[in-house]
């Protein structure tokens, strides 16, 4: 009898236990309930709702729920790593930047930012420099955050046939712009960069955003022209500098911008214009354009590739991730294989390496031809028409071409329509 007593007291205490734990806890579908409620209201707060989120939610960022809907706050995947707030309406961001007097950093891609396959470089920024310990305190800090997708990115998916499929994302590029309060440009950062160089170009743009703030109309249109004389005079300096240590004594010509061809560019050549991501585009781009594979003459390259490989070399330390990257890539990265650990080193070190080499192109070619159109004052007062340009002149991926250079006219398929599909 005793035995019985006590058996009926242990249950009494464990159903105790059991009801004093919060409710939603202990149902999947009330706590999803409950955070569909939470997170519109935070959101509409910004950045400061966000750090309630974090703060109501701290034991539980390795659940999967609160990390969709911090997905969901935030407007960014995989924002348990960054801890950013994105704005996804340039009206609010303006009124945001008015508010604080912050610039806005306004990112353009193609795809949406808070989806796992949006554009290729919208990737690696959500991997290598948003959970960047000093950039992501940098952009939280002192910017108003923003993001608008250009156009779908386009996707495609192989079927192994055995139940494997790999999915992928073909072309597309992403650049950054720096707004002052009113949306009108000041700078931009176009394609990927390494940790380092990003966070020395938004110190830049910083101040530079803070000067334009005390200046109105030809004064401030005469500050920006010479900030961006300036920089094209840092460029060349550095360009000079480096071919220099390389004992470079008769420099390879700098490219002229990649719009110098009358025609429409390809897929393939789009690709070449970044690093990181041609790795991972270039095998399916060379399947889906076979006669596009062995085409070198690319209007992106100077007249020594190996100069590129040797010049990004100098820079390597500036790809360097950190370790809160590092953490999210390995969370991120299918380990099946054998050795994980020697190819997941391996995969930092190209991917660095793949950054690096990124970098100094994309500095040297594409943001020096920026910085000359806003020198003459071309199409730079507006992000729109700027980005308009910045798409089809320097990653040739124009609007006039609803598939982004996929669907070539002079490639023969034997495919009905071409494989087009409306």
């Amino acid at each position: 009898m005793k035995f019985t007593t006590l058996k009926i007291s242990f249950t009494l205490m464990l159903i105790g236990i059991s009801i004093s734990q919060p409710a939603y806890s202990q149902n999947p579908i009330s706590k999803t309930s409950k955070l569909s409620q939470e997170v519109p209201k935070l959101r509409q707060q910004g950045q400061s709702g966000l750090e309630v989120f974090l703060k109501s939610h701290v034991n539980e960022l390795n659940s999967p729920q609160i990390r969709a809907a911090l997905d969901e706050l935030c407007q960014q995947r995989d924002c348990y790593a960054s801890k950013l707030y994105w704005y996804t309406n340039l009206e609010q961001a303006k009124s945001a930047a008015k508010a604080s007097g912050k610039p806005i950093l306004s990112l353009r891609l193609l795809g949406n930012l808070n989806t796992d396959l949006s554009c290729a470089n919208s990737r690696f920024f959500r991997v290598a420099l948003y959970p960047n310990t000093e950039i992501s305190k940098k952009l939280r800090e002192d910017f108003i955050l923003h993001w608008q997708s250009v156009r779908p990115v386009p996707k495609v998916t192989i079927d192994f046939g055995d139940g494997r499929k790999l999915e992928r994302t073909i072309t597309g590029n992403s650049i950054h712009y720096i707004l002052d309060s009113s949306g009108r440009p000041i700078d931009a950062i176009p394609g990927l960069y390494s940790p380092k160089a990003f966070l020395s170009q938004l110190q830049q743009a910083e101040v530079a955003a803070k000067e334009i703030s005390k200046r109105n109309g030809l004064e401030r249109e005469a500050f920006l022209r010479q900030y961006h004389r300036d920089r094209l005079n840092v460029i060349q300096t550095q360009w000079t500098a480096d071919l220099s240590r390389l004992g470079i004594q008769s420099p390879p010509r700098m490219v002229e911008s990649p719009n110098s061809s009358s025609e429409t560019p390809n897929a393939t050549v789009a690709g070449s214009l970044a690093v990181a991501k041609m790795r991972v585009e270039s095998p399916m781009l060379n399947t889906i354009q076979p006669g596009n594979a062995g085409n070198q003459n690319t209007p992106s390259e100077i007249t020594d590739q190996g100069t590129w490989n040797r010049i990004a070399q100098l820079h390597s330390a500036d790809a360097k991730l950190d370790g809160n990257s590092i953490a999210l890539i390995r969370a991120k990265k299918n380990q099946s294989t054998k050795n994980p650990e020697e190819n997941f080193t391996r995969l930092i070190r190209n991917f660095e390496a793949a950054m690096a080499l990124d970098t100094v192109r994309n500095e040297y070619m594409l943001h020096r031809q920026i910085h000359q159109w806003f020198v003459q004052g071309n199409q730079t007062t507006n992000v729109e028409a700027l980005n308009e340009r910045v798409y089809a002149e320097l990653f040739l991926t124009p609007s006039s071409d609803p598939w982004l250079g996929l669907a070539p006219n002079d490639i023969y398929s034997a495919i009905d329509n071409e494989g087009i599909r409306k």
